[in-house]
């Protein structure tokens, strides 16, 4: 059985304590064995740090459950997922009927937000932040509040609040936010969310919550285990190293969660029913992910430093720092140097989002960016 993800943190915290003190060139270098284990991506330009993907996976475990069940590809997964949903159900502490499977967060987002919010109707989410439920939902005629981060680019949790009316069907929130990366004070987002859930529906994203260093900070699936209209969705792409795997779920009450099981498009496939069992079980990738993702970013923000470039305090696999020009014409230069850089996040368009990748991947990034910008 996995360790809980707050005896990992606290292990990868220690870890990651005395790995920085020994300096980039030792924790780059991996074994023979670490590499067939965890799987990096070959050092290769131009190098893709636009994406928030995991460098590393997918495992060994992974693949090898993978290969040995390749022969059921010939089979539908939906009378092969029960498996699946049991394990994320014990994890996350809830019955099976809570859990909804998806093709990646991603999807659930989709049909979250056009099953609750038709044609005329509204959801409020912050801006900058993770935009496919919104944009999918305003295809099918939903209207979008968007409310403007604080001075501090956190959510106007107080502002949302006061926005909502008969009109609003859902409230959007992504905690760790994406781009910036961004945690809410827990009691602050706790209450938030009990208090907007007996108004309206509220959506949690927490793709990037495994990363959060607080081994204490609560998920809302707390709430949907007080029966609150809370809907909270996970991903297996990012520390899970699952992202061209496709596999997410969501966390709701049971009647929701049946609900939104009739909106599934995509669904799962047999590949990512045993890679997602696979990676769930494998505790020794899940602490290496974060050990390395701690490493890179902290390699990250100490070249950030050394410029004198503000940056956000991240809880999650990217870094947003504020690059002080247009981030499409530091794209450029940063592209002619091997190096794809985030997207533009209006109104930020001088705030540049980079994922974290392998530790040679970003000592590289860090030496074009000093390049550019030293």
């Amino acid at each position: 059985m996995s360790l809980s993800r707050r005896d990992w943190l606290k292990s990868a915290s220690l870890l990651g304590s005395i790995t920085m003190l020994t300096g980039a060139a030792s924790i780059g270098k991996l074994s023979a064995e670490e590499i067939k284990k965890f799987n990096p991506r070959p050092f290769d330009t131009p190098i893709r740090l636009g994406s928030n993907e995991n460098p590393y996976g997918p495992s060994d475990a992974v693949r090898k459950a993978m290969r040995d069940n390749f022969d059921m590809g010939c089979r539908y997964p939906w009378a092969y997922n029960a498996p699946l949903r049991e394990m994320i159900a014990q994890k996350e502490g809830v019955t099976p009927d809570h859990i909804v499977l998806v093709a990646g967060s991603t999807e659930g987002l989709k049909i979250t937000g056009i099953t609750f919010a038709g044609r005329g109707d509204e959801i409020i989410s912050g801006l900058p932040t993770f935009l496919s439920m919104m944009e999918y939902a305003k295809i099918w005629g939903a209207d979008i509040n968007w409310v403007p981060l604080d001075k501090n680019l956190d959510y106007d949790l107080e502002e949302i609040e006061k926005r909502i009316t008969a009109k609003t069907k859902l409230v959007f929130l992504c905690n760790p936010n994406n781009p910036t990366g961004k945690l809410l004070p827990a009691k602050k987002v706790l209450d938030f969310c009990e208090t907007v859930s007996e108004k309206t529906m509220v959506f949690s994203d927490e793709a990037y919550y495994d990363y959060i260093e607080d081994p204490d900070y609560p998920s809302m699936v707390d709430l949907v285990k007080k029966g609150k209209n809370v809907i909270v969705s996970r991903t297996l792409s990012k520390v899970y190293g699952l992202a061209g795997i496709r596999l997410g779920y969501m966390v709701a009450k049971p009647e929701i969660a049946a609900k939104l099981n009739e909106r599934v498009v995509a669904n799962t496939n047999m590949m990512a029913i045993v890679a997602g069992k696979a990676a769930l079980e494998d505790d020794d990738f899940y602490q290496f992910s974060l050990n390395k993702n701690l490493e890179a970013r902290k390699m990250i923000e100490a070249t950030l430093d050394q410029l004198q470039l503000e940056y956000l305090p991240s809880q999650a696999n990217f870094v947003f720092f504020h690059a002080k020009q247009d981030v499409r014409k530091l794209a450029e230069v940063m592209l002619s140097k091997g190096v794809i850089i985030g997207r533009p996040f209006p109104p930020l368009d001088d705030w540049c989002r980079i994922s974290t990748g392998t530790i040679e991947e970003v000592a590289f990034f860090n030496q074009a960016l000093l390049e550019t910008l030293g």
